[in-house]
């Protein structure tokens, strides 16, 4: 075999795996450390048990296990296994295991004490998948608790080694140089972001003609990636071959476009950030890179992800340019320029600060840790992003208020799959053969989406599945019938679709995205309270209820509906009808003049059958009030100064003293959360002329809390006693420093600005003149004494006589008197 860069530190890292439970590896791309180092820990490692490696990629791991088998002169299987969703390949004499898609934090919850196991290898950590941070915070608390034997290698190309020492303050830090070729690196700015595709094309034509060699252009993501291919098909020779590559591509696809172009051929490869490490693609040496990636930005407001195409990290832009040097020297075109690469974030953001945490709060109850600040994390998980996900489990009933797994729960989590996927799955067990083998196609479906579908009708789809004329149906039908075996011991041998039993299997795993139509055009409310739309002109587009699965927001700032079923309110209220209530409903009539009540049968936030009442009862008007003033804004509310005041200071001090943790005060969460502060303060209320004696400084310290609203007062004063023993009114403002009109004689004597906020803020001084008009606004009253007031001095001596107008004002006694009266 020939020399790895890895082979230099092979010695001194196997010490170190025997001596040390814990070690860290930074290995640049084409070190060696996933093909080389794994190898020799297997053959002179001693480790006593089987070793895990984690890949955060299907198409690497893959790739992995067949080069490391290869090695060995066997097939996967052998002493090299692979378990990654969908595919298991082990058996009796496998010893080194690649896995991925969270195996090895089912690894680690089946069996905390890993039995047989002796080594967990983290590889391509820099990726900071959610699955390699959960798996890594659960091994740390088993080899802390359960296994001081079990050692754990975390390897990346880039990483903040700092973080990762300090997360692991015990663990050995190795470093490998890299086997990197020069590259050239050139810069051309594209202006226009509209015309990426183009230019990108023709900078691809440019760099064929004047260099050898094949390309690898790096693109946001699979939808660039069919219309440059489109683009380039028209313009490059047939001596050129234009290969896709990206996750939703089969097997064999992937495959093509990593193998060596045939002989007297190029390629030219098309791919998104899957590219960027643990792939070696044969031939390159010239990349291209758009600086782009496209990530999934989770909103825990809404429930819903926002797609975003971001500036690719200067770790990322690092491995990308590396790749034009893994076998001779090479070229990286970057349609960017260098100054805006600088100004990019050193590493990415990690995934567990930016995606939907519903897995993660399931494998956390699992563990049994209620508090995810038990365990030891790179990026603590996001409070609001969880608290989301832990509402939504609730509303699966897969866990109870305690953050505990219900018995729904557990079963739910015995079956392996994304949350919502295993409530559809165990739904359907309940009601057949027919209706699991729907579930089965359904979910398989669910979890990798078709690219490129125009028909968003999940019905459509399903059916283009069940005839195997759906792109990947082999693949789909796999995955369908290994969803059946932990449902049911009985073998099916086709697998079809009832597609009566479609949309309530998808609102049993997605009861928030129940939508109801706003009155055609394709726009709808989910049952979560958000709107989502449908193009006009597409299928579904006027039905009455649809179940929602993939619903995106984009960048207009409306959520686009991806995929969807149309359902019958009446057949799903009959098989789940534990989503449905009813609720009395009342409120205030502004064009009656009184309270209205009415009947409402909902789901969720959906009110899909109003029913009149008779009479309110008086004893609720207070309710129906509140609702106007929900409705109406906080405008309709008796402000005064001081109300207006402590608003005013409750929202500054969010900004200026986040350790105060004050309740959120903002309108949106003070009209969500009206009945806990407002309503208790209403009562016998039962009109808007009766609000004029809401007593709303009271509601608002009641919402902040005796002992906040105490804090608050003496961090952020309503006024301020100056010199002369005078106490002036500080005016607040959201986003901007408070401020305090005063007279300048009255300030002389102190010798530097008033500050407030528990010191941390300046007040700015608004100086008066005796005849209450502005000469000075500063927040460094110190440096105004030693300079400008003299020009000051010398005008107001002369305009107000009578006043004092010292040449030492910092020491001067501050006066409220003219000269005569002093």
């Amino acid at each position: 075999m020939s020399q790895l860069p890895i082979d230099a530190v092979l010695s001194p890292l196997l010490e170190q795996l025997q001596s040390r439970s814990q070690l860290i590896l930074k290995a640049p791309p084409g070190a060696g450390k996933s093909t080389r180092l794994p190898l020799a820990i297997l053959q002179q490692g001693g480790i006593d048990g089987r070793i895990i490696m984690l890949e955060p990629r299907r198409l690497a791991a893959r790739n992995i296990a067949t080069y490391l088998a290869s090695q060995l002169g066997e097939k996967v299987g052998q002493t090299i296994g692979l378990r990654v969703r969908g595919e298991t390949r082990i058996s009796a004499a496998t010893r080194l295991e690649i896995v991925t898609e969270g195996v090895m934090t089912r690894m680690l919850q089946q069996d905390p004490e890993l039995e047989g196991i002796g080594l967990l290898i983290f590889d391509e950590f820099h990726e900071r998948s959610i699955h390699a941070d959960t798996s890594l915070a659960l091994a740390l608390e088993v080899q802390e608790a359960l296994r001081d034997d079990l050692k754990l290698l975390v390897m990346s190309a880039t990483l903040d080694a700092e973080a990762l020492t300090t997360l692991m303050p015990e663990a050995g830090y190795i470093e490998s140089e890299g086997r990197c070729y020069p590259v050239e690196h050139l810069y051309k700015t594209v202006v226009d972001s509209k015309q990426l595709l183009e230019s990108t094309a023709q900078e691809i034509q440019n760099l064929l003609k004047s260099e050898t060699g094949s390309m690898l252009v790096f693109l946001p993501g699979a939808g660039e990636i069919r219309r440059l291919a489109e683009l380039l098909e028209e313009r490059i020779g047939a001596d050129v071959l234009v290969s896709p590559l990206y996750g939703q591509l089969s097997a064999t696809q992937q495959q093509q476009a990593i193998m060596p172009a045939p002989q007297g051929k190029r390629k030219v490869v098309l791919a998104t950030n899957i590219a960027e490490t643990s792939l070696t693609i044969e031939g390159i040496r010239l990349v291209v890179d758009c600086g782009l990636e496209r990530i999934a930005q989770w909103d825990p407001k809404t429930g819903i992800s926002r797609l975003e195409s971001v500036r690719i990290a200067r770790s990322s832009a690092e491995q990308r340019a590396g790749r034009a040097g893994r076998l001779e020297p090479g070229i990286c075109l970057r349609l960017y320029s260098e100054e805006m690469l600088a100004r990019q974030p050193a590493v990415p953001q990690a995934e567990i600060m930016r995606a939907d945490l519903t897995g993660l709060a399931m494998e956390l109850a699992q563990w049994g840790c209620s508090d995810a600040g038990e365990l030891r994390w790179l990026d603590l998980p996001p409070a609001p992003s969880l608290a989301q996900s832990r509402r939504l489990l609730q509303s699966l009933g897969a866990m109870d208020e305690r953050y505990q797994l219900t018995e729904k729960g557990q079963q739910i989590q015995q079956l392996g799959a994304d949350p919502r996927h295993a409530a559809i799955l165990l739904m359907a067990k309940q009601h057949g053969a027919a209706v699991m083998t729907t579930a089965a196609l359904l979910v398989a479906l669910l979890e990798d989406p078709p690219r490129g579908m125009n028909n968003p009708d999940l019905h459509f789809q399903l059916n283009l599945l069940e005839a195997g004329k759906l792109p990947r149906s082999g693949q789909y039908h796999q995955r369908a019938k290994q969803h059946l075996t932990k449902l049911t011991d009985t073998k099916s041998s086709a697998l079809s679709v009832a597609p009566e039993w479609i949309a309530p299997l998808m609102a049993a795993g997605f009861p928030d995205r129940i939508a109801l139509s706003r009155g055609g055009d394709g726009r709808y409310q989910l049952a979560n309270g958000q709107g989502a739309m449908l193009l006009p002109d597409e299928p579904m587009a006027d039905e009455a209820m649809l179940v929602v699965a993939d619903v995106v927001k984009t960048r207009q700032g409306d959520s686009r509906i991806f995929s969807a079923i149309a359902a019958d309110g009446e057949q799903l209220q009959d098989i789940l009808p534990h989503l449905f209530v009813e609720r009395e409903w009342l409120d205030w009539d502004d064009k009656k003049g009184r309270l209205t009540a009415e009947k409402h049968l909902c789901c969720g936030q959906l009110v899909l059958l109003r029913t009149p009442m008779g009479e309110p009862d008086p004893a609720k008007a207070s309710e129906a009030l509140l609702n106007a003033v929900v409705r109406k804004g906080l405008a309709v509310l008796p402000w005064n100064n001081r109300a207006e005041s402590l608003l005013l200071r409750a929202r500054c001090a969010a900004e200026w003293l986040p350790e105060l943790e004050l309740p959120v005060m903002d309108e949106a969460t003070l009209l969500t959360e009206a009945e806990q502060w407002l309503l208790p303060f209403m009562h016998g209320m039962k009109t808007l002329k009766a609000l004029d004696k809401l007593d709303l400084v009271a509601a608002l310290e009641s919402r902040l809390g005796w002992d906040k609203a105490q804090a608050l007062d003496a961090a952020l004063p309503t006024h301020y006693q100056v010199p002369t023993g005078s106490r002036y009114p500080i005016r607040y403002q959201a986003g901007q420093k408070p401020a305090l009109a005063v007279r300048m004689q009255e300030m002389f004597g102190e010798k530097s600005s008033p500050v407030i906020a528990n010191g941390k803020v300046p007040v700015v001084l608004e100086l008066l003149s005796p005849a209450q008009r502005p000469l000075q606004i500063t927040q460094d009253l110190a440096a105004f004494w030693q300079g400008s007031y003299r020009e000051v001095q010398k005008e107001m001596k002369g305009r107000y006589p009578k006043h004092v107008w010292p040449d030492d004002p910092a020491n001067h006694a501050p006066t409220r008197k003219t000269k005569k009266y002093l």
